[in-house]
């Protein structure tokens, strides 16, 4: 990808001869069924050169087809008398590959042939008996056998909708998670509601919005239109129920396919819905997703038409979770820049935006902009930007007020319009990446039949809006530049900075890469995993921990699966960064290759891994080089970050056993509870490294199910300068200041 790691022809020749090599060591047949045709003849003619016989001689003269169909021909007996050696390890360890050999082989004696040659370490009756203990911990071991009755009518199930989400729930809100993460499902079933009073909004409906969220029960009410009095139950509890499918009742909706406040429903342990139209309502109380009372009756004179919802998510499906409020407030921030005008009360704070997008990036950039930040709002588009001096590329896009984290043909297009724009008010034709680095913009547009890829809307697909984006973003963009020469002045300075800078650079990238390959053929310390981002939906889930030395690398090589996580891992700390050129990157082996690693040299948009997870141990140094990676990652690719593709791996601090139980501890808290729990006679271990712990062990910390991964998240561009500034920076006596009050004592440390 990138053009980084694309393999050269001798290198695939290498790789592909090594992963031969690979499934030809333990073979137990004499050929593989996948052979082709030609690899049987090279075998064939490189047996005949080494025999000396007549018959070797005669046989080499064959055709590899012939060859087959006369082996197939013969006899059992005669088939293993002929058998020639196969490729595999000698007992005194050394590799043979036949098709390389240059003498005969020995022949074996009689007990020799019935092993081939290999004597196993184990007894059958120790693999028998490890077999069965491995049989015994399977999970399906333990339900109880069900005699398979007939496949009849009578036998086919059918889940109403309600059942199969809550069955199903991934396919409906994503991920569940706890709370911890701003994607988990809890937020979904929040922005679900919250879209319909928007929704409402959109088309001139109540410019205020009630949000209450205390103690994990969410309470909204809108002052729209409410829903029909005869269709409420309908409405959040039939699929594919409502009015965003008429264009004529809803035209440039968020809930376009008819589950939103219906998965609310299904996953909530507690929903209440109540309409209220022109001095009458309806209310229905469900219990995860069954209804459980629905009445009719009037309301105060006075009372605003509208709706209101209050629910709880169900903790059987997503367990023990907690709302983020830093999160929700963010979000709700959100629908105020996306929507002028409209108030949303949240918790007692009032949230509002008169400039909508301009806003969003003044409080994101504050005074880190280069130029005053530039807007054009039209009536179906609208985006501001501006550049800073930060490396890279940042992006806030929307459809319809839904905010497309994975972006799709709208950003593509507007990037696209804004090079057109750019080139044609300068009547140049300046490259892409000198015109986007450092810039930071956000993008909101309406449209009326939007193609989400998934139920979660993170990104758009709809193909027919591109060219309509990308020239009104062209001609905006051009109108802006001529009534503000000052800032297109410094606009154009910024790109011939940014032009300069690639200029030196790719002096600097040829002798790192002369460099790199003069070390290897391949990216040393890079345990590559099988598939990639590249790889579509087989990639979705890969990724690379980053960890600090050998020990560390050598517990998760052996725990990891290979198919889709992969390592990398460092000589020790790697430089700090702050403050440094991007060209210091390249002078720097190790950071140079981690970039390579990744697949980042050229572009972001070339990482080969889904999630890049900082492995590091939970110690002084560990967090040290957290740091230092923290550091790289913000200051110059800083856009994996708010991207949400850099994480933290979480491992057990402790272990406490006793004979017949492991627990292991994610904090103190937990510790103690399961020091409890055991009883005074159970051990606790301190783990201070990622290396102390087994590979055997450490498996079940990185499989899918049990994975504990904390995001880096950063709340607002403009603290990441200060940030690092401040952890990072030149020892200043805040700094100093700060440490000494947090300065923990040894005991404190292997507490």
């Amino acid at each position: 990808m990138g053009g980084i790691n694309k393999d050269t022809e001798g290198e695939k020749a290498v790789k592909a001869k090594a992963s031969s090599s690979k499934k030809k060591v333990g073979s137990t047949d004499s050929t593989s069924e996948s052979n082709s045709s030609t690899t049987k003849s090279k075998t064939s003619t490189a047996a005949s050169k080494t025999s000396g016989t007549k018959s070797s001689k005669s046989a080499s003269k064959t055709s590899a087809a012939s060859a087959a169909k006369k082996t197939v021909s013969k006899s059992s007996a005669t088939a293993v008398k002929s058998k020639k050696p196969e490729a595999g390890i000698d007992e005194d360890g050394t590799f043979r590959a036949w098709g390389n050999a240059k003498t005969k082989a020995a022949p074996k004696k009689a007990k020799e042939a019935a092993t081939d040659g290999f004597v196993p370490k184990t007894s059958k009756e120790e693999t028998e008996k490890k077999l069965a203990a491995a049989k015994a911990i399977d999970p399906n071991a333990k339900a109880q056998e069900k005699k398979i009755v007939d496949y009849g009518d009578d036998q086919v199930k059918h889940l109403d909708a309600l059942e199969h989400i809550r069955l199903r729930s991934g396919m409906y809100i994503g991920r569940l998670g706890d709370g911890s993460n701003q994607n988990d499902g809890i937020y979904v079933l929040v922005k679900e509601v919250i879209d319909n009073s928007i929704d409402e909004f959109i088309v001139g409906f109540g410019n205020r919005i009630d949000v209450e969220i205390k103690d994990n029960r969410v309470k909204v009410r809108d002052f729209g239109r409410g829903i029909p009095l005869g269709k409420v139950v309908d409405c959040v509890s039939q699929i594919n129920t409502g009015a965003k499918y008429n264009d004529d009742v809803f035209q440039f909706s968020v809930g376009m396919n008819g589950v939103g406040t219906k998965a609310v429903n299904a996953l909530s342990s507690y929903f209440r819905v109540i309409s209220i139209r022109d001095g009458k309502c309806v209310e229905a109380v469900f219990e995860k997703g069954k209804i459980k009372s629905n009445k009719a009756g009037t309301v105060k004179p006075g009372t605003k038409n509208g709706t209101y919802f209050e629910f709880v998510p169900d903790e059987s499906i997503f367990g023990k979770y907690s709302f983020n409020m830093e999160y929700l407030e963010k979000r709700m921030w959100n629908y105020a820049y996306l929507n002028t005008g409209l108030t949303i009360h949240f918790n007692g704070q009032d949230i509002s935006s008169q400039n909508g997008l301009l806003d969003l990036l003044q409080k994101e950039l504050e005074s880190e902009t280069i130029y005053p930040i530039g807007h054009y709002k039209g009536e179906h588009l609208q985006f501001a930007f501006t550049h800073t001096n930060a490396y890279g590329e940042n992006y806030f896009s929307f459809v319809n007020g839904q905010h497309t984290s994975d972006g799709g043909t709208h950003q593509n297009a507007f990037r696209e319009g804004f090079i057109k724009g750019v080139n044609d008010f300068f009547q140049s034709s300046y490259k892409s990446e000198d015109i986007r680095e450092g810039i930071t913009a956000a993008v909101l547009v309406k449209v009326k039949e939007p193609i989400f890829e998934s139920q979660t809307k993170n990104k758009l697909g709809n193909t027919d809006i591109r060219q309509w984006i990308v020239a009104e973003t062209q001609s905006g963009l051009d109108d802006w530049l001529h009534k503000n020469p000052k800032a297109a002045e410094a606009l154009k300075a910024k790109i011939e900075a940014n032009e300069k800078l690639r200029t030196d650079l790719s002096a600097v990238k040829k002798q790192a890469k002369e460099n790199a390959k003069k070390v290897s053929i391949r990216i040393p310390k890079l345990d590559d995993c099988r598939f990639h981002l590249e790889d579509g939906k087989k990639g979705e889930e890969s990724m690379i921990f980053i960890t600090e030395g050998q020990s560390a690398s050598g517990s998760i090589t052996h725990a990891r699966d290979a198919n889709y996580q992969a390592i990398f891992s460092l000589r020790g700390k790697p430089e700090n960064m702050f403050g440094k050129k991007q060209s210091d990157i390249y002078k720097n082996d190790e950071l140079y290759q981690l970039m390579m690693a990744l697949g980042i040299e050229t572009s972001v948009e070339n990482l080969k891994y889904s999630k890049i997870v900082i492995a590091t141990d939970a110690d002084n140094d560990g967090f040290h080089i957290r740091n230092l990676l923290l550091t790289f990652f913000l200051g110059y690719f800083e856009e994996l970050v708010t991207s949400g593709r850099v994480w933290i791996l979480e491992t057990p601090l402790f272990r406490v056993r006793n004979k017949k139980e492991n627990i292991y501890c994610y904090s103190e808290k937990e510790r103690d509870a399961a020091q409890v729990k055991l009883g005074k006679g159970s051990e606790t271990s301190r783990f201070k490294g990622l290396g102390e712990i087994s590979g055997d062990e450490f498996k079940q910390f990185i499989t899918p199910d049990k994975i504990r991964l904390t995001p880096v998240e950063i709340s607002q561009l403009k603290i990441i300068p200060q940030l690092l500034a401040f952890y990072m920076g030149k020892n200043t006596p805040e700094r100093r200041q700060f440490i000494e009050q947090n300065l923990l004592s040894n005991s404190e440390i292997d507490a």
